[in-house]
C-alpha cells in the first residue's frame, strides 16, 4: 500500500496546531452570550443553525486523526454530563497554545506532561474548598434574591447584600434580631395519590421595616422556636399565604390527572416567579441567565420535588422528561405539560377528537409494528428457507394480510391507543386510523414505561401476544393548546397530549417561529436540566463565571513561583531533580497562560472587556486583589457573593432586586479539564502520523506534500 509519513513533533508540533484550530471554532461558544453559527452544506445548500461545541464536531468533516480524537473526547463528555464541552473546547486550545511555547523554549516531552499534569491535578486538591453545598445554595440565593440590596438594622448601619452566606471562609453569622413568623405555604392540592407540597420562602415581614423574615415550611421541626423572640412556634397565629409579590400559585389545580382538567401551564407568569420551591434559584443560577430555561426548570422542580416528597427522594428524574418542539409559535409560548406531548397528522388529529372525553384503553408495544419485524436474537431455523410466511387468500393482495389481521386483533380487545417504540406499517397505520384507533410510533422506551405503571399495561413484542392483562386502562387524548386556550393547527403536523391517571411523565413544550432552531432549543433544554440533574446527584456546586478558573490562575501561579515539585507523582519523582527545577516554572507559567487565555475569553465573551487585551488586564487586576487579601479563596467567595467575580453576563431579570449569581457542577467542570488535557497531552506525545490509503495519493498532489516522505 501506498504510504505517507510526516514527522509531527518537530518545535511547531502539527498536531498540536491542528488541535488549536480547530478548537478556536468554538471560541464563541463560551458564557451564556453565546454566538450562533451557521454549517452549511455545499452539496446540498442546506444550513443548519448551530450553538454547541457537539453539534459544531458532528458538522465539521473530521477527516485528520486529531480531529477524530476531538470528537471522540467531545462525545465522552455529552455523553456522560451533557454539559461542560464548550468549557473543554476551549481549554484544549489555549493548553494547546501553552504546550506549543514549551516545545520552542526546548522543555522535554515528559516534563511538559509529567508538570502539567499534576499542576491540574494541584488545582482539583485547591478549589474542594469553593465547593458550596446545595442546601446553602439554596438559602443564600433565595435570601439575596428577595431582600433589598440595601437594608438598615437596628443599629443604623447599611448594608449592601444583607447577612453573609454561611458557607464562605470568613465564617460572617448571621444576625438577624427581630422576631420570625412561621407560616405554612400549601401551594396547591392535588387528587389521586398525589401529596401537598410545602414552599420556603424568604420576605420582607410587615412593621419591621425592611429587616428580612424567614418563612419556614410547614411541619418544620426547625421552627418549633422563633429566632431571636424565645417565643414558640406554636404559639404564633398560622396563616395561610395566598397574595404576595413573592410568590403566586401555578393554578386552582396545578396538577390535576384528569383529562381536560388542568387549569394552566408549569411555565410563564403561572410559575413561581420568586424561585422558592426549593430548587428555583439553583435553577436559575445553573442556566446562567436564560430566562426561558430558568421558567421550564422552575416547573420541573416543583412538580417533581412535590412526588419526592412522597417518594423520598431528592434527585431530579430525567427519565420522566421527554421534549416536543413546535414551530410556528413564538418562544414565549413554550411550558412544560403533564402528560406526553407529541405531534400527529390531520388524520390522526381527527381520531383524537373522536376520542376525546373517553377513557381509552391502550397497548404498549416494545419493537416495530411491521410485518417484518423481528425481535433482537431472534435466529431463524436453520437450512430452512422461507418462500412466504402468509400466503394471501383469493381476491385479496398479499399486503393486505398481516395489516387486516392486526386491526382484527386490536379491535377484538377494543383497543383505542397502541403506543409503539419503533416504526409503524404504513398501510396497519391507515386501518388503524379507519377503525378510530390512535396509533403513536416512535415512542421512547421511557414514556412507555410511564404509561405502564400508570394503566397497569404490559409492553408486547408482537400482537399475536396480546392478551386481556397485556391492556391498560384510563388513558385520554386531546389535541395540545397553547396557553392562551388557542388550538393548535399548523398544517401538516400538530401537537396532541396524551395521559393517564397519576402519570410520572412530563413534556417540554418548546415553540419556535423558526425551524432551523428547534434543535437548538432542544440542545439548551437538555443542558439545563441535566445541570440542574448533576447538581443534586453531586449534592453541591462551584460558584460560576470564572471564579473557581481564577484561583485556578492564582493557585498555578504561585506554584511557579514556589521551589520545589508541583506534586508526589511517581513520574515526577523518577525525574532528575535539577532537570525538573529547571522546567517547571516554564510549564506551569504555560499552563497558566492557558488558564489566563480561558478567563479573558469568558470576560470577552460576557461583554465584561472589549478586548482581550483588556480582559487579560482585567484578570491581572483581581489576581493582584486576591494576593493582597492574603486568601485568594476568601477573595473569590467574597467577590462571588457580592455578584462581582467574572459575572457571567449582565443580570437578564432587571426586575429582581439583586445580581444574578451563576453556579457550575462540580464533576462534569472539572472531568472536563481533565478530558482536555488528556487529549492535549496525548497529541503531544504522537511522533509521528502515517496515512494509508487512496489519500496517500491526494496528500501527493496537495501543498502540503513537502512535508510528507512517501513510502
Amino acid at each position: 500500500l501506498p504510504m505517507a509519513f510526516r514527522d509531527v513533533n518537530a518545535r511547531r508540533h502539527v498536531g498540536l496546531q491542528q488541535l488549536s484550530a480547530l478548537a478556536s471554532t468554538g471560541r464563541t461558544f463560551l458564557g451564556p452570550m453565546k454566538s450562533h453559527k451557521f454549517i452549511v452544506d455545499e452539496s446540498t445548500n442546506q444550513s443548519t443553525l448551530i450553538c454547541s461545541a457537539v453539534r459544531l464536531i458532528e458538522s465539521l468533516d473530521l477527516t485528520s486523526a486529531v480531529g477524530q480524537l476531538l470528537n471522540e473526547t467531545i462525545q465522552a463528555q455529552n455523553k456522560e454530563f451533557k454539559t461542560g464541552m464548550s468549557t473543554l473546547l476551549c481549554l484544549v486550545g489555549a493548553w494547546s497554545n501553552a504546550v506549543v511555547e514549551c516545545l520552542q523554549q526546548n522543555v522535554p516531552v515528559p516534563a511538559i506532561v509529567s508538570v502539567m499534569s499534576e499542576g491540574l491535578n494541584s488545582c482539583c486538591e485547591r478549589i474542594q474548598c469553593l465547593q458550596i453545598p446545595i442546601h446553602d445554595v439554596n438559602r443564600e440565593l433565595c435570601s439575596s434574591r428577595v431582600r433589598p440590596k440595601a437594608f438598615e438594622s437596628k443599629t443604623g448601619q447599611l448594608g449592601r447584600d444583607g447577612p453573609t452566606n454561611p458557607w464562605n471562609l470568613l465564617c460572617f453569622q448571621r444576625d438577624i434580631s427581630a422576631a420570625e413568623e412561621v407560616i405554612p405555604i400549601n401551594s396547591c392540592s392535588h387528587q389521586g395519590d398525589d401529596c401537598n407540597f410545602n414552599k420556603c420562602l424568604v420576605l420582607p415581614l410587615a412593621g419591621f421595616g425592611s429587616v428580612a423574615s424567614v418563612v419556614k415550611a410547614a411541619g418544620d421541626e426547625s421552627s418549633s422556636v422563633l429566632s431571636g423572640s424565645g417565643v414558640p412556634a406554636s404559639s404564633c397565629i398560622t396563616r395561610k399565604l395566598t397574595h404576595s409579590r413573592h410568590f403566586s400559585t401555578l393554578g386552582k389545580s396545578c396538577f390535576s390527572s384528569q383529562p381536560g382538567h388542568f387549569q394552566g401551564y408549569l411555565s410563564g407568569p403561572s410559575a413561581d416567579q420568586c424561585g422558592c420551591c426549593g430548587l428555583g434559584h439553583l435553577a436559575m443560577a445553573l442556566s446562567h441567565g436564560n430566562q426561558t430555561s430558568v421558567k421550564l426548570l422552575q416547573s420541573i422542580a416543583a412538580y417533581q420535588q412535590e412526588r419526592a416528597e412522597c417518594s423520598g427522594s431528592s434527585q431530579i428524574n430525567v427519565a420522566e422528561i421527554v421534549t416536543c418542539c413546535v414551530l410556528g409559535l413564538p418562544e414565549s409560548y413554550s411550558c412544560v405539560c403533564p402528560g406526553f406531548v407529541t405531534l400527529v397528522s390531520p388524520e390522526q388529529a381527527t381520531v383524537i377528537k373522536h376520542l376525546a372525553d373517553k377513557s381509552l384503553r391502550v397497548l404498549l408495544v416494545d419493537g416495530d409494528l411491521t410485518e417484518q419485524y423481528r425481535h433482537l436474537g431472534f435466529n431463524r431455523p436453520c437450512n430452512v428457507r422461507t418462500i412466504l410466511e402468509h400466503p394471501s387468500p383469493r381476491g385479496g393482495r398479499a399486503g393486505d394480510v398481516w395489516p387486516s389481521r392486526m386491526s382484527d386483533i386490536l379491535m377484538s380487545f377494543e383497543v383505542n391507543l397502541l403506543l409503539v417504540k419503533g416504526s409503524v406499517c404504513k398501510d396497519f397505520m391507515e386501518r388503524c386510523i379507519a377503525s378510530r384507533i390512535l396509533v403513536i410510533g416512535c415512542v421512547a422506551r421511557d414514556v412507555l414505561r410511564a404509561f405502564g405503571v400508570a394503566t397497569g399495561a404490559q409492553a408486547v413484542t408482537y400482537l399475536s401476544q396480546l392478551n386481556a392483562a397485556c391492556i391498560g386502562n384510563g388513558a385520554w387524548a386531546e389535541l395540545w393548546k397553547a396557553s392562551d386556550g388557542r388550538a393548535v393547527d399548523l398544517g401538516e403536523l400538530l401537537p396532541a397530549r396524551i395521559g393517564a391517571g397519576g402519570i410520572a411523565l412530563l413534556t417540554a413544550v418548546l415553540t419556535t417561529a423558526l425551524p432551523c432552531k428547534a434543535q437548538l432549543l432542544q440542545d439548551q433544554f437538555w443542558t439545563w436540566l441535566y445541570r440542574l440533574h448533576h447538581a443534586l446527584k453531586d449534592g453541591k456546586v462551584f460558584p460560576g463565571g470564572g471564579a473557581v478558573e481564577l484561583l485556578c490562575l492564582s493557585h498555578i501561579q504561585a506554584l511557579a513561583e514556589r521551589p520545589g515539585r508541583p506534586g508526589g507523582d511517581r513520574a515526577v519523582r523518577e525525574l532528575p531533580s535539577a532537570w525538573l527545577a529547571e522546567y517547571k516554572s516554564i510549564v506551569l507559567q504555560a499552563l497558566a497562560r492557558g488558564w489566563k487565555q480561558y478567563l479573558s475569553l469568558v470576560l470577552c465573551n460576557t461583554g465584561k472587556a472589549s478586548s482581550e487585551l483588556e480582559a487579560g488586564a482585567s484578570v491581572d487586576h483581581h489576581l493582584q486583589k486576591a494576593a493582597a487579601c492574603g486568601s485568594p479563596s476568601a477573595y473569590v467567595l467574597e467577590e462571588f457573593r457580592r455578584g462581582g467575580v467574572l459575572r457571567g453576563g449582565s443580570d437578564p431579570f432587571p426586575d429582581q432586586v439583586t445580581d444574578l449569581k451563576v453556579c457550575d457542577n462540580v464533576a462534569a467542570k472539572t472531568e472536563a479539564w481533565r478530558r482536555a488535557l488528556d487529549l492535549v497531552l496525548l497529541v503531544l506525545q504522537t511522533d509521528a502520523e502515517i496515512i494509508t490509503g487512496p489519500r496517500s495519493n491526494q496528500i501527493l498532489n496537495s501543498p502540503v506534500s513537502s512535508e510528507f516522505m512517501f513510502l
